[in-house]
This record gives C-alpha cells, sequence and structure tokens, in this order.
C-alpha cells in the first residue's frame, strides 16, 4: 500500500465518521485531484443524496477555485461553514478541507455538505412562536399553580407586588388596595382563604371582611 492509498484509507475513514455523527443529511466526499480531471474528481462519497452526486463526477466551483489557483502557484485554504444550495433550493452549509499529500502538492479534497433546510424552516416557525408569546404581552396571571393553595399563594404575592410594601409597611388604604386585587381575582372564592389573607395581611377576620365591603365600595 502506497501513500497515497493510506491517506485515501484514512480521509474514508474520517468521511465515514462524520456522516455517522450528523447523520443522513450530510454528505462527505473526497476529490481526487492527482488525475486533474475536472469531469471526475470524486473518488468517494457518502450520502450523496444531499447534493445528487456519485462517485466518478466532477468538480465543484469551489474545487474549480482551487485548482485555478494552484495553477498560478496561489496558496489555497480550508474554506469552512459557508452556505451553498442545491439545484432543488434546499440550503446547505459546506466546509472545504485541502489536504497535501507526502511531497506538499495538494492531493486530496475533504468536502462536508450539511442539509441545513429542516434545521431553518424550524428555527422559522420557532420565531414565530416566540414572536407571538412576545406580542402576547406582560405575563399577568403569572405562574401556573400545581393546586389552589399554590393558586392563592401567587394572588398574595401578585398583591404585594401591586402595592410595592411588605404588609408590615402597608397603610390601611393600601391594604384595602390588596385586598380589593384578590377580591377581583377571586381568591376568596378558595376554601379558607380568608384565614390565609387575614393573617399574611396582620388583621383579623373582622377587619378583612371591612376591607372586603371598602373594596366593593370602590367598584360601586
Amino acid at each position: 500500500m502506497n501513500r497515497d492509498d493510506l491517506t485515501l484509507e484514512s480521509l474514508i475513514m474520517i468521511a465515514h465518521g462524520i456522516a455517522r455523527h450528523f447523520g443522513n443529511d450530510c454528505e462527505v466526499c473526497i476529490h481526487d485531484l492527482q488525475a486533474n480531471d475536472l469531469e471526475h474528481t470524486i473518488c468517494y462519497i457518502i450520502n450523496g443524496h444531499v447534493s445528487g452526486r456519485k462517485i466518478g463526477d466532477g468538480a465543484s466551483k469551489i474545487v474549480l477555485e482551487t485548482l485555478e489557483a494552484l495553477k498560478k502557484g496561489d496558496n489555497v485554504s480550508d474554506h469552512l461553514g459557508y452556505r451553498t444550495h442545491t439545484s432543488d433550493g434546499r440550503i446547505l452549509k459546506s466546509s472545504t478541507i485541502f489536504l497535501k499529500d507526502e511531497s506538499g502538492k495538494y492531493r486530496f479534497i475533504l468536502g462536508i455538505n450539511h442539509d441545513m433546510t429542516d434545521f431553518i424552516n424550524a428555527q422559522s416557525a420557532l420565531s414565530n412562536i416566540v414572536e407571538n408569546i412576545e406580542a402576547a404581552g406582560e405575563d399577568i396571571y403569572g405562574q401556573i399553580p400545581l393546586s389552589v393553595n399554590d393558586l392563592l399563594d401567587n394572588l398574595i404575592e401578585q398583591s404585594v407586588k401591586l402595592v410595592g410594601k411588605t404588609p408590615a409597611l402597608m397603610t390601611k388604604d393600601e391594604k384595602v388596595k390588596a385586598i380589593k386585587f384578590l377580591q377581583d381575582a377571586g381568591a376568596f372564592l378558595i376554601t379558607r382563604s380568608g384565614d390565609k389573607i387575614s393573617q399574611f395581611f396582620g388583621i383579623s377576620k373582622f377587619t378583612l371582611y371591612s376591607y372586603i365591603d371598602q373594596a366593593k365600595a370602590v367598584d360601586e
């Protein structure tokens, strides 16, 4: 086995590893530049259905550009993560890696073409969903509770945020405002909510009912 055969064998192993890692939508091909036959540069390809190519097919635009640069004696560099597309409009993320033989001449090109169309479509769909939820505005209904007790705790927390003070620092009017919020939110429909609310605000149940009456009067 000569040096070139060893290099090609190694490239084929690498190609299979890349294709296995990214799946059936990732094409990996190897171009052999030795024959300088632009119509038949592909000597190995995996998942050729991505671009519709097969072994024995010709060079891509970037391969042609590389060969032309080499003829002029120019240096060439790898091209990584650039965008290409197929004849039927699918979007690919491509990379082209140039490999030299033991004499320092460019001999092989490893090409990777990953079909990103499904990802792009998914990104578009997700963007629409995210935009819709952002357009929905402020999260006015808060956390989804696991129980009515959690719901009551959430409502009490929201009432405190509405006033902007802890109950110990609230004036009577501010407590009425908080309790009005709870009344409007339906908190008192929860069984024994009055006990918990009065205890939280540091008032008696009699005072709580008085505040509820005052809150109702505001609406009248």
